[in-house]
Order: C-alpha cells, then sequence, then structure tokens
C-alpha cells in the first residue's frame, strides 16, 4: 500500500507533539487525531466519503470501535490547536466524533503502510520537525503551511518507495 498524504500529516503531526512534550504514544494519537481533523475538514465532516474513504471506516468496523460517554473528554491545547481527549492508563488518547485515536489504531492506519520501514520514516519526521523554533510548532497554520504542505507529496512518494524495499 502507498503512503499518502493522511499518513504524512499523521506521521509529521506525531512528530510535532511529541517535540512539544507529548510522550510517543500521546504523540501518536494526536498525530491520527489531527489527519483525521484535516481530512474531515477536507472531504466535509459527518459525510460518507470522509468516514469510508479517507478514514478507512465501514460501518462494520464502527459498531466494534471503543467509544466514549459525553462529558469524559478534556479540552487539550497544543500551541494554538485545540482537541478533545481522555486520560486512559495514565496516558493523554485524542478523541474525534466519541472515537479514540488509540496507538493500536495509529498502528493500523499509518505504520502499516510502512511495513518494516516506518521508524526510519519516523526518525525523519523527527529531524524534519527539530528544524524548525517553537514558535512554528506551536502554530496550527504555520506548521501547516511550513512544514507540512511544502514536502506532503514529496514525502509520500519518498516513504512509498522506502516502504516497498526490501530490508531493515
Amino acid at each position: 500500500m502507498a503512503v499518502g498524504r493522511f499518513q504524512v500529516m499523521a506521521v509529521l503531526q506525531a512528530a510535532r507533539a511529541y517535540k512539544l512534550g507529548l510522550d510517543e504514544e500521546e504523540a501518536k494519537s494526536f498525530g491520527l487525531n489531527r489527519a483525521i481533523f484535516y481530512a474531515a475538514a477536507k472531504y466535509g465532516f459527518g459525510k460518507k466519503r470522509y468516514t469510508s474513504h479517507t478514514y478507512g471506516k465501514s460501518n462494520k468496523s464502527k459498531s466494534k470501535s471503543k467509544k466514549i460517554k459525553p462529558n469524559k473528554y478534556s479540552i487539550y491545547q497544543l500551541g494554538d490547536e485545540t482537541a478533545y481527549m481522555v486520560m486512559r492508563n495514565g496516558r493523554k488518547q485524542f478523541t474525534m466524533g466519541n472515537q479514540v485515536q488509540t496507538l493500536e489504531k495509529f498502528n493500523s492506519q499509518i505504520r502499516s503502510r510502512f511495513g518494516n520501514k516506518f521508524e526510519k520514516a519516523w526518525q525523519e519526521a523527527l529531524l524534519i520537525v527539530s528544524k524548525y523554533d517553537k514558535g512554528v510548532l506551536l502554530s496550527q497554520r504555520y506548521f501547516y503551511e511550513t512544514i507540512y504542505k511544502p514536502r506532503r507529496d514529496d514525502l509520500a512518494k519518498k516513504w512509498t518507495e522506502m516502504a516497498k524495499t526490501k530490508g531493515g
């Protein structure tokens, strides 16, 4: 499978969150959450095209997903960006549409696209975000315009090719 813009957004957002202080598991939950958010914004919140095509959800998988009860979430602020979260096992997990973005979901939706090359892509993403000052990382717009948008297609192509190569 190819690595697309959705996966690039999730990995770069996770690297951003990690550099801003979340632990790796929390950062990956945040990265998947933001990728879902941007896909929903692009395709329209709640539309069938978004839920089935972009995020890979079917009606069957929705019934098995972990859902949270209303009012059990908190608001989390990363720079000027707001996300909903719940605390589970002492860790922040981010939510979208009453669905919790877990590490397992990150691995299924994102990591799986990289085969055994995810760690190499993760290190590259960390290096990319490390080149920017904290002000860029704290700004939703600057992150999108300066870090993600200029390299999204190049990274998708590069990481797809990398995932196809054999070896560790």
